[in-house]
């Protein structure tokens, strides 16, 4: 979840270039919407922690209530709403990511065709 579109299409483009398929929200209802319309789809989520409306530390709760086994990284390049609720439980990529940090938080999916 981004709603940053040049953000947004850097980690979409990197997370493709990564071997995975894609699909961009740009907000909470939206991601959740997604996550309940195709449930079994979805190996990971990754979300921007500032965002207008819920923001990703509760969209992170929200989805660890609604789907507990399901990943959810965090990235933010702001520290003010980590220090006033956390993102202890959830990994965190710090802005400016590269497609190595990317890499290493996301590693290739399985080919089962191999």
């Amino acid at each position: 979840m981004e709603d940053n579109p040049e953000v947004g299409a850097f980690a979409t483009g990197a997370l493709h270039d990564l071997g995975h398929d894609v699909v961009l929200a740009r907000n909470a209802a939206e991601a959740l919407a997604q996550l309940d319309r195709e449930h079994d789809t979805f190996d990971f989520v990754f979300s921007d922690v500032m965002m207008p409306g819920m923001n990703g530390i509760e969209l992170a709760r929200e989805i660890r209530r609604r789907r507990p086994s399901l990943p959810v990284v965090l990235t933010s390049g702001y520290s003010e709403i980590l220090s006033r609720e956390g993102a202890g439980e959830f990994t965190l990529l710090r802005k400016p990511y590269s497609i190595d940090s990317l890499s290493a938080a996301f590693p290739a999916p399985r080919n089962d065709t191999e």
